[in-house]
């Protein structure tokens, strides 16, 4: 299938990401295109920031923070098939807290569409991709971020202790079925426990490679979950698990015969 030319500069992004450094040969291989259509694409990501044009291909920037980055340019497709299948679980006039990851950001586009929705978030991004009359939004302060563009903090659960009644939207940096749903870092992990806490119910939001490992800090234990929406089906021993523990799978039934593979 021919990609577009966004599909084609964030796959250049994700394999940039995966090797620290690529050329403009093998991105032509990968992606099935001419080495002249990898360069322009080479360059016009070189002009906005996103790599450094080296000779025979590109590289990382020398400066700056990739944090963001390197999150947002890792399976850009699954997240976005992630994202669609969630906003497509929330109806119009619904309320729900959405999480300041890269995969509960890909739902924004389709809740634009929506009427009537209130969203908390505490992403800055949330906030403002979803600057539009027919939605609410509720921006939980604290502690700014700028790496990430969200808050965490004291005041950020203070101000969340004082909602109720929403769906939880919230992703995860890795998953157990020992230890739960897990993030990589513990001030994101403890105001999104609450934001589970005081969730009328909850939605996990992962694309395929979050089964493969746990990350550091647990956020919350599966009894917490009412779904899991994935690209594509766990392996047989995950799907078990999330059978045995109640929790329904939504994943794209073009993609029912895919699964993931073992670590």
């Amino acid at each position: 299938m021919r990609l577009t030319t966004r599909q084609r500069r964030d796959k250049i992004l994700t394999e940039l990401y995966d090797q620290q450094h690529v050329t403009a040969t093998a991105l032509a291989e990968v992606l099935s295109v001419s080495t002249a259509t990898v360069r322009r694409d080479l360059r016009v990501l070189a002009e906005a920031g996103r790599l450094e044009q080296v000779y025979g291909g590109a590289t990382l920037p020398r400066n700056g923070d990739y944090s963001f980055h390197a999150k947002a340019g890792r399976n850009v497709e699954a997240k976005r098939i992630v994202g669609r299948l969630a906003a497509e679980l929330v109806a119009d006039g619904e309320q729900l807290f959405i999480d300041s990851g890269t995969t509960c950001f890909e739902m924004v586009p389709y809740l634009k569409r929506k009427r009537g929705l209130s969203v908390i978030a505490n992403s800055a991004r949330v906030a403002l991709e979803l600057d539009t009359p027919k939605l609410n939004v509720i921006l939980l302060g604290g502690q700014y971020r700028p790496d990430r563009m969200d808050t965490v903090g004291p005041l950020a659960t203070a101000a969340l202790e004082q909602l109720r009644g929403y769906s939880a939207f919230i992703g995860a940096d890795g998953l157990s079925m020992e230890f739960g749903l897990t993030a990589s870092d513990i001030a994101s992990a403890h105001l999104y426990r609450l934001a589970v806490c005081n969730a009328q119910k909850t939605v996990l939001l992962v694309d395929h490679t979050k089964f493969l490992a746990p990350s550091l800090c647990r956020i919350v234990d599966w009894d917490a979950i009412c779904r899991v929406v994935t690209d594509r089906p766990p392996v047989p021993r995950w799907m078990a698990f999330l059978q045995e523990k109640g929790i329904e799978i939504t994943y794209p039934a073009a993609h029912a015969g895919q699964q993931v593979e073992e670590a």
